[in-house]
């Protein structure tokens, strides 16, 4: 019995290849008529589609010049329709014989949908109320040599839609809003920042040295100087440096890579901002991240609500601030202020079926129960604060509990959005840090921080008392669109290449 999957398959690829092999006879009898249209080097435009919609009591009447991709056309004898969409949205142009012109009305009947095409004409609407522009003339700007994804099988499978962005942008307007959304998403946090008086800054991505972040780094070789170099895995470690050359408020919002795997939240290259604030602590950056994240949601969106998969969290409302010593014993049960040497921790973690390693201690094993039994229930902002010195190595101490750290994660729907420390601005103590560091890279931990010496020498030189914080841009991107992947907020989300 004959598979029918298989035979529409290559009916549907037969089609394909004749419509293409039509669209470019099309275009080769142009170019031999002198009408190429990849000869057109530019076009003026006076409107977009919206624009043209929103203001139509100033614009009836009045002539008007779009250009965009034709996304449907409809042929009536004398006269015909078609939509044009460009950046904005899409509107429709009413196209008649009798003011195009004989000629140009039959070329226009050979366009096909996905050519780009410029439209000058008249604002007006149909009987049905529709705003419109019927068309003194239409300029063929680019001829599509293939057809819309919709036109042959759609464009339904998702990994399509990553690979072939160009062509979701196109057929998917709620993809392309998503990005349209971003952008204002980081223009409004830099003006945020830029009124707070922080400087942008950019540091270098190749290094010798990846530190900043607990993440295993992309290696690459540099053939000029013959020396092997790393791809940045944050951006803390540079900035640090301009503190301390004086420049007392600082942000980068970069890409930085990380050698780790792809799933819904993560992807090896991401966008991180991170920013660096002398003469405060970390309560400074909650306050700052408090303020920043109502100020985006409501310049964004409107309003300080996020909803998130049917999940409703309110910015509004001042953000819970817990210890992660009572976030742990508020869900799990378990007191680690109770618990005082790292036998008792392994014994705990052994009754509550918490796995961990030999090489981890007392703190490692309570951010192990913080994984487990804490991060699904932080849906409203959350500051959790005061997290253990094992798991902090570039964190200052509390001068009241010196095992624990002035450091907090920002949490929201389940996610860890920020990272903040009261930065580590002693050397000597800096330098212990950096060589428990070693120990643990040295017992299998590929990634803990490797010790560098220039930055050490910075300290030595003198930090300023600095708050300082990282945020994971494409997850704020994610809840303030509503997106369920990573990927769909990355234009170009790293992809399995294809044989």
């Amino acid at each position: 019995m004959a598979d029918n999957n298989v035979n529409i398959q290559v009916n549907n690829e037969e089609n394909f290849n004749d419509l293409v092999r039509v669209r470019r006879e099309k275009l080769k009898t142009l170019q031999e008529a002198g009408q190429d249209p990849f000869q057109i080097t530019k076009y003026d435009v006076t409107h977009h589609s919206t624009d043209i919609k929103d203001n139509y009591d100033e614009l009836e009447g009045a002539e008007v010049s779009v250009a965009g991709r034709m996304m449907s056309k409809r042929i009536m004898g004398k006269a015909s329709f078609c939509h044009v969409q460009d950046l904005k949205g899409t509107i429709q142009v009413y196209v008649a014989r009798d003011s195009l012109g004989e000629e140009h009305y039959a070329a226009f009947k050979k366009d096909d949908v996905g050519d780009i095409i410029g439209v000058k004409g008249t604002v007006f609407k149909t009987k049905t109320g529709e705003t419109s522009i019927h068309a003194t003339e239409i300029t063929l700007l680019t001829k599509g040599l293939q057809p819309l994804p919709e036109k042959f099988h759609g464009l339904t499978n998702v990994d399509q839609r990553y690979r072939q962005r160009y062509v979701d942008l196109i057929t998917n307007p709620e993809s392309k809003d998503t990005f349209i959304k971003r952008s204002k998403i980081i223009s409004t946090i830099r003006r945020f920042l830029d009124a707070q008086g922080f400087m942008e800054v950019e540091t270098p991505m190749l290094v010798s040295n990846a530190g900043g972040a607990a993440a295993r780094p992309f290696e690459t070789h540099f053939n000029a100087l013959d020396e092997d170099f790393k791809l940045r895995i944050s951006l803390e470690l540079y900035l640090k440096r301009l503190i301390v050359g004086g420049l007392e408020r600082v942000y980068e919002i970069g890409r930085v890579f990380r050698n780790e795997g792809l799933d819904t939240r993560h992807n090896p290259e991401f966008t991180l901002m991170e920013l660096y604030q002398a003469y405060t602590d970390y309560h400074g950056m909650m306050d700052l991240t408090e303020n920043m994240y109502r100020y985006v949601a409501k310049e964004v969106l409107g309003t300080t609500t996020i909803v998130y998969n049917g999940v409703e969290m309110d910015l509004g409302k001042p953000f819970e601030r817990i210890t992660m010593l009572d976030a742990v014993k508020k869900y799990s049960g378990v007191d680690f202020n109770e618990i005082k040497t790292l036998e008792e921790a392994r014994k705990v973690a052994d009754e509550h079926h918490v796995e961990y390693e030999e090489r981890h201690k007392k703190g490692d094993i309570l951010n192990l129960f913080f994984e487990a039994y804490v991060e699904e229930h932080l849906v409203q902002p959350t500051f959790v604060m005061d997290h253990p010195v094992e798991i902090s190595p570039l964190t200052k101490r509390k001068p009241d509990n010196p095992d624990y750290v002035e450091r907090f994660e920002f949490f929201m729907n389940g996610w860890e959005m920020a990272n903040a420390y009261s930065e580590l601005n002693d050397p000597i103590d800096q330098r212990e840090r950096f060589k428990a560091q070693e120990e643990q890279f040295a017992a299998g931990d590929d990634e803990a921080n490797h010790t560098d010496e220039d930055f050490l020498n910075a300290l030595e030189i003198g930090m300023p008392p600095t708050g300082g914080i990282g945020y994971g841009i494409d997850r704020m991107c994610m809840l303030l669109t509503d997106s369920a992947a990573i990927r769909d907020v990355l234009l170009f989300p790293t992809m399995k290449t294809i044989d």
